[in-house]
């Protein structure tokens, strides 16, 4: 269906959830789009009374919501997170049990996308910090296939065909990978980052044979090495130290395979000390010693 949300002033659907769809681990429970003039009332009374909420005393929601404004500015504030300016691109994340309170800005209005849900696949995301209340607004700017999940899930929601929760859970997984993905990729775009830690990881492979000591990688990228180690791990998921040892085991493995150096050849070469410490990183990285490896590398070959 063709839809124009710019001029749209409101359109959601709340489902019915059955035992079935919670098995399943993810549910959703309500997805709608509004759009939300300059100097007009808000929250829309249309909602039913759980959702529905006064924006100066707030609410609190039994269900996570993802709002997604793709249009004005406003604010936003909850019970861990300070009121703050929102706007166009940002992506507002809402807890169960918080209280929480957000409205558009009068003179702009804005735009906004929602889904809320619940379920303990997600309870299982939030306990592993994928997402978390310490950051509630995250930046991913105006992205048209963001949108179009939202409307794809308005869409489906709307014919409540058999096991469309299921392909709701779909879209939903989608909406939250491409937010974790975008939002981090934003925040490492700041100061250079990106760019400053690529560098880092470009000395190390060039230097897999060698050793490096990262408080001196950081003090050669005219860095401290607190904020180069932090940045580091955000980035990559490893320290400094462990990343280079990974790329020492992987070049490890290459060697076994493609030559006929011994291990303690291997070993010396990429700069360890002792074969003993060596085959103990090995085994503990692959579950196989260098021999072990080389030899299942070779049968695999043939």
């Amino acid at each position: 269906m063709a839809r124009s949300y710019n001029d749209l002033g409101v359109e959601f659907k709340y489902l019915i959830v059955n035992d079935r769809d919670r098995r399943f681990g993810l549910c959703v429970n309500t997805v709608g789009v509004q759009a939300i003039r300059p100097n007009s009332p808000y929250p829309i009374k249309d909602h039913p009374s759980g959702y529905f909420f006064n924006f100066h005393k707030g609410r609190v929601l039994p269900e996570y919501q993802l709002l997604y404004i793709s249009k004005g500015k406003g604010t936003f504030e909850s019970e861990d997170t300070p009121e703050r300016p929102v706007k166009k691109g940002n992506i507002i994340i809402l807890f169960p049990g918080q209280w929480h309170t957000y409205s558009p800005d009068t003179t702009t209005g804005w735009n906004e996308y929602y889904i809320g849900f619940e379920g303990f696949f997600i309870d299982q995301l939030i306990k592993n910090s994928f997402l978390n209340k310490d950051n509630q607004v995250l930046e991913v700017g105006l992205n048209e296939e963001l949108v179009s999940l939202f409307t794809r899930a308005l869409d489906i929601a709307e014919e409540e065909k058999p096991a469309s929760q299921q392909y709701l859970s779909g879209i939903l997984m989608h909406i939250i990978g491409m937010i974790l993905s975008i939002s981090k990729n934003k925040a490492f775009e700041k100061d250079n980052v990106a760019e400053k830690i690529e560098q880092a990881k470009i000395i190390m492979n060039e230097n897999v044979y060698k050793e490096i000591d990262p408080e001196e990688l950081a003090q050669k990228l005219n860095l401290s090495y607190s904020w180069f180690r932090k940045m580091f791990k955000d980035y990559t998921g490893y320290a400094p130290a462990k990343y280079f040892q990974e790329l020492k085991l992987r070049k490890a493995k290459q060697l076994l395979i493609e030559t006929p150096h011994s291990v303690k050849e291997i070993c010396f070469m990429l700069g360890y000390t002792s074969t003993e410490h060596f085959s103990n990183l090995f085994k503990k990285n692959t579950r196989l010693t260098p021999s072990e490896y080389r030899s299942a590398g070779k049968k695999s070959g043939k």
